[in-house]
């Protein structure tokens, strides 16, 4: 019976890479099937790597760009508004640029000692 349930309930993920201009189009697209925002994540791999990531009945989808520090991505809360508590925590954790934020708080978000302190540039390892 438990075993029956695990799988009636299996966890199905897709992950595409996306460059930034594809971004508003497929984010509108998630939305429009049903999918909620859960989570946006930044990370450093060689540059910024991106990830916003969907969710709609246990089916997930995960938007990826791996972006160089220079790059502006646009924001998502003019589709997801309450995602402007993700974007302005990247923006200020990580240094990256995020145009059009409906509440952009102008790194101001945390109280925070030293700029962009998960800023890890190749020249900082």
């Amino acid at each position: 019976m438990e075993q029956r349930i695990i799988e009636e309930n299996a966890v199905r993920q897709h992950i595409y890479n996306i460059l930034p201009h594809e971004l508003l189009g497929d984010v509108l697209r998630i939305k429009n099937k049903g999918y909620r925002l859960v989570a946006i994540s930044c990370t450093y791999k060689d540059g910024i790597e991106l990830t916003y990531s969907f969710d709609k009945e246990f089916d997930f989808f995960h938007l990826r760009l791996n972006i160089d520090s220079e790059v502006e991505v646009e924001s998502i809360t003019s589709i997801y508004p309450y995602a402007f508590l993700y974007e302005n925590e990247i923006k200020e954790l990580f240094d990256v640029k995020i145009n059009g934020i409906s509440l952009d708080y102008k790194d101001s978000f945390y109280k925070i000692a030293k700029k962009a302190p998960f800023n890890i540039k190749k020249e900082d390892k």
